[in-house]
């Protein structure tokens, strides 16, 4: 289990990011109306903000070179 969050760790630090910043435009922007599928609701705003944060900081995620190359077959 430690090694997964080890691994994981920079995903789970932008899903947080992110929340805070979808709620943050939930509070700032949102939807004066209501009928908006994501800003009508802070919970909405922050799931889809933490859901961004994750994917936006996994990029930044250097992998091991042993992993990165594909094994090569004998000839």
């Amino acid at each position: 289990m430690k090694k997964w969050l080890n691994k994981n760790k920079l995903a789970m630090i932008g899903a947080v990011v992110g929340a805070i910043a979808g709620y943050f435009y939930w509070q700032q922007v949102g939807c004066s109306s209501g009928t908006c599928a994501i800003t009508s609701k802070p919970l909405n705003s922050s799931v889809y903000g933490a859901l961004l944060g994750a994917l936006v900081f996994s990029l930044f995620k250097k992998e091991d070179k042993k992993d990165s190359s594909p094994e090569k077959e004998p000839s």
